[in-house]
């Protein structure tokens, strides 16, 4: 894991130059009464841990010169150091995902996203005695990431444990917009199945069955098929119940990703 340091002039070599040599080296000119600096600073210093590289802090106020020395006009002004030698980096706040690129272009590797791979490939053995494990490893490592949290509690519902599944989406911070969609759509399964109990032996009760069983197994193609066919056949069904469902899978999903794009489209030629 890398690591977040305050660096001042005296220490700049020995703190930034010359680890350089063995790994890059974010530095980050900021001043306290920097707005944007405070945006940018916590997204940086959690990538420092997930991507293994150092991240300088240099407050501008405190090191007038070391700033002056390097041309720092505005701030934050982010420079990457490798090699011992000083490049441009970025001035402003980068948005996360470019952030990303611009790591993954200095040949840095995300151990969340590889915990993440080793994750996925036991989740795809649906055998339990892979996926806990996996999981277990993501829960120590990055236990308030709100991505980390969605997953756990997308496990523990898809065994049945609907109390630990919502223990989890509790503990995901509500200012994290990033999974917020995410978060409603697995307490949107949540109550999908807390509905099961009320089914008659319909015919559409018998699909409708079968569909949330599928978004609970994550078989998300199959459950928004399912919950299709009802709105085609009967717009009515359960309070709008089957749209309804559609609607929490693309939560689930995202509003990029393809299922949603294409049963969106469905949806709305069904409905209309």
């Amino acid at each position: 894991m890398g690591q977040s340091i305050v660096v001042n002039q005296a220490e700049f070599e020995q703190a930034v130059l010359q680890p350089s040599f063995d790994q890059p080296v974010l530095v980050d000119f900021f001043a306290t009464w920097c707005g944007p600096c405070q945006l940018l600073k916590p997204m940086l210093e959690s990538l420092a841990q997930e991507y293994d590289f150092t991240l300088a802090k240099v407050d501008i106020d405190q090191n007038p010169e070391l700033a002056k020395a390097f041309g720092v006009e505005g701030v934050p002004d982010v420079r990457i150091v490798t090699q011992g030698q000083v490049q441009e980096g970025f001035v402003g706040v980068l948005p996360e995902p470019q952030l990303r690129e611009l790591l993954s272009g200095l040949g840095l590797q995300s151990s969340l996203e590889n915990d993440l791979k080793i994750f996925e490939v036991a989740q795809a053995t649906a055998d339990p005695a892979e996926i806990f494990p996996a999981l277990t490893t993501l829960l120590t490592r990055y236990p308030n990431n709100g991505q980390i949290l969605i997953k756990a509690a997308q496990v523990y519902l898809a065994q049945g444990d609907d109390a630990l599944a919502s223990q989890y989406l509790d503990l995901i911070d509500p200012s994290d917009r990033t999974v917020a969609d995410q978060g409603e759509g697995v307490r949107g399964l949540l109550t999908l199945r807390q509905s099961l109990t009320d089914l008659g032996d319909e015919p559409l009760d018998h699909v409708f069955r079968v569909a949330v069983g599928a978004a609970l197994a994550s078989d998300f193609e199959s459950a928004l098929g399912k919950f299709l066919e009802i709105v085609r056949c009967d717009r009515t069904y359960r309070h709008d119940g089957a749209r309804k469902a559609m609607l929490t899978v693309f939560k689930l999903l995202g509003h990029d990703d393809p299922l949603t794009l294409t049963y969106r489209k469905q949806l709305m030629q069904a409905l209309y």
